[in-house]
Parts: C-alpha cells; structure tokens; sequence
C-alpha cells in the first residue's frame, strides 16, 4: 500500500498495487485523488505516489507513464508504463482498441433490459448550447462516436436515494466522461455525480462551498458512483488482467441498498 488520499468526512483510503511486471504496474486509485498535479503546492496526486514507488526505476533511467487517467473522483485501476518504450507500446494497443477496460456504475433508477447498449455521439456542451461548464459533454448528432455496453449486476432501493441499480459498464471508446454522460442520456445518472445528476448547478454550488449537508441531501453521495473494476491488455505476447476490488464508500450504499 501506498500513502493516502482524504475524503470529505476525513476518511482515508490507501493507492493499493494491483499487479506488476519488468514494465508495467497497476494501481487502485482512491476516489478523490488527482492523478496529476494542478498547481505547485497543492495536495498529492498519484503522479506523487507513482514517484515514491518507482523511485528505483526512475533512478536507473526509467519513466512513468500513466496509460488510461481517471476523473477526481472515480476510484479504481490505471495501468502505468514504466518506461517510454512500454508507454509507446501500450498508448499504441489502446488507439488499436486492444486495451479492454470495465467500470462499476451505482445510478438512479431501474432499467428495464438487464442489458443494453448506448451508442450516441459526444461533444463538448458549451458548443452548442449554455452551460457554465466548460468540461461539460453532451450527446449530439456533430460529436465524436462513442458507444458504451451495459449490463445490470443489482437492483435495489436504497432508503435515502431509492430506486438504484449497480451497472457493468463497458466503453468501447474512450470519449471524455463517456459513460457518465451516455448513461444519463439513457434516463440512469451514476448517483452522486455533481455535473450529470440532478443539477448542474450543484457542481457549481460544490466548487464555491464544499461539500454541505444540503449537497448530501441531492447527491446521497460525497462523489460519483464510478469505479474502474478491470483493465487488461496482451503485452509482449503475454495477457494481463487486473482488478480492482469496489471500495468501502460504494460497498456500504449497496449493502444500504440490499446488496
């Protein structure tokens, strides 16, 4: 285990090694934890946990490279390239579509099919409508290709958010917040999500205030239900695959759910 990323109720939760070989490492990354550094001075990233770990490799001429980068909040795997030949090689599987990733979504509601596919293009929203946003995305006819696979583990009520369901979500592109807007769009926002849920404006209201009770009582959670379950690729003729265990915050909202 690494060092540790805090929560809003000041809980923390360790970068966890996944699996490693000569070239490669994964790593669980903790909800609320930046991946790269904004500014000088500010809190510690993975960048910042990755240095300390591989500190030998970097040492005796080594990189890091980071292949597949999470939102802030989304915990769960990323794959790290521990050179630039290997880095060369895995961005290079991932634009032949050849590194397969899955997510774990908790969203609002119950759909109907136990599986389902979304396919809608995506563009940035501030393009063509108004959104105080900027990294906002929408689906629109003129955006980028996107599809995402779903599938249905669990439905449950949860007793403050109540209808809820927990979705294996398969992207098979790697559009910006992709499975967080084309289930949206499908009529199922991953709970807690503070641009694609209930409002917008609650995004807003969390970057000037912080977390609040009154964010608790819209959102029901502290950060968007999205978790990187599983990544693996074939590298140097060798199948990787690794995963990362659902952490404690998602656990304890299904089992409140009846999971």
């Amino acid at each position: 285990m690494l060092a540790a990323s805090s929560t809003s109720d000041g809980r923390t939760d360790p970068v966890a090694v996944l699996g490693e070989t000569d070239a490669l490492i994964a790593v669980g990354k903790p909800a609320h934890l930046l991946i790269h550094p904004t500014k000088p001075g500010g809190p510690r990233t993975l960048w910042d946990e990755l240095r300390e770990l591989l500190s030998y490799e970097l040492a005796t001429g080594g990189g890091i490279s980071i292949i597949n980068r999470l939102d802030r909040e989304t915990s769960g795997a990323v794959l790290v390239a521990k050179s630039s030949a290997a880095a060369r090689e895995c961005v290079e599987a991932m634009t032949r579509g050849e590194i397969q990733k899955s997510y774990l979504a908790i969203v609002m509601g119950w759909p109907d099919a136990d599986g389902f596919v979304i396919d809608a293009p995506l563009r940035r929203a501030g393009e063509f409508c108004e959104s105080e946003i900027w990294l906002k995305r929408a689906v629109h006819p003129d955006g980028s290709p996107a599809r995402t696979e779903a599938k249905v583990l669990f439905r449950g009520v949860h007793p403050a958010a109540g209808p809820v369901s927990l979705v294996r979500a398969t992207p098979r592109t790697g559009r910006t917040h992709q499975i967080r807007v084309h289930l949206a769009h499908a009529g199922f926002p991953i709970v807690g999500d503070k641009i694609y849920g209930p409002d917008e404006r609650l995004y807003l209201q969390f970057i000037e205030t912080g977390w609040t009770p009154e964010l608790a009582a819209r959102l029901h959670l502290d950060r968007h239900a999205l978790h990187s379950a599983e990544i693996g690729l074939t590298f140097r003729d060798e199948a990787f695959r690794w995963e990362a265990p659902l952490p404690a915050d998602l656990k304890e909202f299904l089992e409140r759910a009846g999971h």
